[in-house]
């Protein structure tokens, strides 16, 4: 059974400070193939597809297209403002190693 992602309050909090949703957008989480670890993360902002997993809070829209669903089953999407940069993080317990970049990972 899949477990749908969770977002943070902080992920939505970014979301409002960049006002996405005023511009129509939400922020896209998707997984695809490739990267050093053998799938990565794909984080935009774009548009709500129609079998889009839609997550809302505070006003704004976190949304996972049904591939990359079960990759991401249990997972949160979170955001991270550290000296070394800010960007949205996932801590995924599907992921079984991930490399340094943090974008990509290998199950």
């Amino acid at each position: 059974m899949q477990i749908p992602p969770k977002v943070t309050d902080r992920a939505f909090t970014r979301l409002a400070e960049i006002g996405a949703s005023d511009q129509g957008q939400a922020l896209r989480v998707a997984v695809e193939g490739g990267g050093c670890s053998g799938f990565q993360y794909d984080i935009r902002l774009d548009q709500p597809g129609e079998d889009d997993l839609v997550l809302e809070g505070q006003g704004q829209q976190v949304i996972v297209d049904q591939v990359s669903l079960p990759f991401l089953s249990g997972a949160t999407i979170d955001f991270s403002d550290e000296l070394i940069g800010a960007r949205f993080v996932i801590d995924n317990p599907n992921a079984s190693s991930s490399c340094g970049c943090g974008t990509s990972f290998s199950m």
